[in-house]
């Protein structure tokens, strides 16, 4: 019985551990691209990883210079915060799957305004080097149906 009990700990102890890291690999996103610092967010990602937004689709290295796109540098020139939501996560062996709403916020003329607001789909792989990004799928909540398809998957 004690042998029973201690692999229930240990599986539910895997499950903490592995949550806790994707969303802190999620939650490093914002200050990485919001910094300019393009390398931190390219390790987020594996190595065959990819990133789609609205019609662009990143490999993993175009990753890395999302940050010197002409509209994220006004972003950063104005002050910018990418802010996202507590994952929703779904584990399944070494795959896992994060829900998440995002914000860009942009200072302009003495406030913050929500420049873009967004539905995520994280789509995660452990790898040697732990969990890591191998799709993310990013739409604007403007209404559209893929939007909303996203968050319910």
């Amino acid at each position: 019985m004690a042998g029973l009990v201690s692999a229930s700990v240990e599986k539910r102890l895997r499950a903490l551990e592995d949550r806790a890291e994707i969303a802190e690999l999620i939650s490093r996103y914002g200050p990485a691209v919001d910094s300019g610092d393009g390398d931190a967010a390219r390790a987020l990602w594996a190595d065959d990883g990819t990133y789609t937004f609205e019609d662009v689709t990143l490999d993993a290295d175009g990753i890395r210079t999302l940050t010197e796109f002409p509209t994220h540098q006004g972003y950063m020139r104005a002050g910018c915060a990418h802010v996202i939501s507590a994952p929703h996560i779904t584990i399944s062996g070494d795959t896992a799957v994060a829900i998440t709403h995002s914000v860009v916020l942009i200072h302009g003329d003495g406030r913050w305004e929500a420049e873009r607001v967004s539905a995520n789909r994280w789509e995660l792989v452990r790898t040697a080097d732990g969990w890591r990004v191998a799709c993310r799928r990013n739409h604007l909540l403007d209404g559209d149906a893929k939007a909303r398809a996203l968050l319910a998957d």
